[in-house]
């Protein structure tokens, strides 16, 4: 497949939607910006490199993940938790590029959600095929500051469920640099990526980057 030829042209964001009473979905709020902050991606992930984690089942998850920020999201078979050291390198996870935690106060900011400070970003890359099951964010010990997710590369559908497993789902896609804010009452929504088509983004390939910013200490 060609690339999108017109990927660098000025994309007019358009009016902000409300999916619920602390969700807000900003289309395109990050593709103006998309260029350093997947230059931001690379530096991070030279530090802390991409790997597949595994749950504590041993299932191997087939997204590649790194992090950035005071901590790190990790998942093996001792469980799920953040750390301060990159268990593979043995260091410190690479500082926060200032370009996210400007990202993430802007959209917080306009989803309803002040002064939030992010600690962590856990970086996902998905290739097609790879997917992530419906799951909550819990494991941050402050519930109350709301999940900052931005998506560079391929569209993906993004799943947002409800409180329950078992609510309806709501399917919607997300393309090269919208950013989607969840928290307060839909903070502990269900959500997921489904299984991510073939396409080709002018920069990335075949690859989608997701960004998702957090308070977790």
């Amino acid at each position: 497949m060609t690339p999108d030829l017109f990927d660098d042209e000025p994309v007019e964001a358009a009016a902000p939607e409300r999916l619920g009473p602390g969700t807000l979905l900003l289309r395109a709020a990050a593709r103006a910006q998309a260029a350093a902050l997947l230059e931001a991606v690379d530096t991070v992930s030279t530090a802390a490199p991409w790997r597949h984690m595994c749950t504590p089942g041993g299932r191997r998850l087939s997204v590649a993940m790194s992090n950035c920020g005071t901590l790190g999201w990790t998942s093996d078979r001792h469980g799920y938790r953040y750390t301060r050291q990159d268990p593979q390198t043995g260091r410190p996870w690479p500082a926060m590029p200032a370009i996210f935690l400007s990202l993430a106060r802007t959209a917080a900011r306009q989803a309803g959600h002040a002064d939030f400070e992010p600690d962590a970003c856990l970086i996902n890359l998905y290739t097609p095929g790879t997917r992530l099951g419906l799951h909550q964010d819990r494991d941050e010990r402050d519930l109350d500051a709301p999940i900052v997710s931005v998506s560079l590369g391929v569209p993906a559908v993004f799943l947002f469920g409800g409180l329950q497993r078992s609510d309806p789902v709501t399917r919607l896609v997300l393309g090269d640099g919208d950013v989607l804010v969840w928290g307060g009452p839909d903070r502990l929504r269900h959500h997921g990526i489904a299984p991510l088509k073939q396409a080709c983004h002018a920069r990335l390939g075949a690859c989608r980057i997701n960004l998702t910013l957090r308070r977790a200490g």
